[in-house]
């Protein structure tokens, strides 16, 4: 009889706990569907030079190659800056739906670089209400120019590392239009003394304007904080077109950098866009699904 009364109290305390969970999972999901997620804050995870909230959904890879010509003053005999040529090519990889890496390689500098993007919160509104959507950003670039035999004495191999922290925080105030604010600190294991610091900051805004259903136009500017008097480097300033083809985004730039990495955009733009230095290129996207799609 204590053995029955033992198992009858066990399997009521079990039903109880399954009873709680059930409705533990009712209640979340009855929440979740309450709650209406910003979406598609912008259409690809690059603005112009710099990256946008957007991260690759779990499983989901994406390739970049982006490029950048000549400044369009060369002039006929640099074919209006056709005749030169800024590459880089990357992947980008959702490891959650949150968090997504990536690894790249830059003409400029022959330059490998990694980053990770975090989404801490994402905007929404109803049973969960926020504002707007921040995504944490981190990243390390190491640059192979010089080559060692060419390298000035004292030069060593940490000394081509740079990094890069980002905080980026986008609203989508309509269906149409989103903007973004990028706080950033590039910090450079070398530089030239006399006319750069090894730390940067520089506070970046953007935004996007979709004008149809698969065109949309986006900006963005960087200014940078505490420059040397003497800096020979200007503020980065970009201007793009978005074109959405199926699985292809296919984005045409302006801008008065061909860097293609934080460390040589923001720290190392050496074009005035004022003057005609426009460098014209583009971005070109293609995502691949791995798993099952949601």
């Amino acid at each position: 009889m204590k053995k029955l009364v033992l198992s009858l109290s066990v399997l009521m305390f079990a039903l109880s706990v399954a009873a709680q969970d059930d409705l533990m999972k009712e209640l979340e999901q009855s929440q979740q569907s309450d709650t209406d997620y910003a979406f598609q804050t912008f259409k690809g995870t690059r603005l112009v030079n710099g990256h946008t909230v957007e991260t690759k959904p779990k499983s989901t890879l994406e390739f970049i190659f982006a490029h950048r010509f000549g400044p369009i003053n060369g002039g006929a005999y640099e074919m209006f800056g056709l005749d030169q040529a800024y590459v880089r090519y990357g992947l980008d990889y959702g490891i959650t739906d949150n968090l997504s890496v990536s690894i790249g390689r830059n003409s400029v500098d022959k330059t490998s670089d990694g980053y990770f993007k975090y989404k801490v919160m994402r905007q929404s509104k109803g049973s969960r209400n926020m504002p707007f959507t921040m995504v944490l950003l981190g990243g390390a670039a190491y640059q192979f120019s010089p080559k060692k035999n060419a390298a000035p004495d004292g030069f060593e191999n940490i000394d081509r590392l740079s990094y890069v922290g980002q905080l980026l925080i986008a609203r989508k105030i309509t269906p149409g239009l989103s903007l973004q604010l990028m706080p950033t600190l590039v910090h450079r294991n070398a530089v030239t003394q006399l006319i750069e610091k090894n730390d940067q900051l520089a506070l970046g805004v953007g935004g996007r304007i979709k004008v149809t259903k698969s065109v949309a136009f986006t900006s963005e500017y960087y200014y940078r904080l505490d420059v040397p008097e003497n800096s020979p480097y200007n503020n980065t300033f970009g201007i793009g077109v978005d074109i959405e083809t199926g699985g292809h985004v296919f984005q045409l730039v302006f801008t008065n950098t061909r860097g293609l990495t934080e460390r040589a955009f923001i720290t190392q733009t050496d074009g005035d866009f004022a003057d005609g230095d426009i460098h014209f290129g583009f971005n070109v996207t293609r995502t691949f699904q791995f798993g099952q799609k949601k």
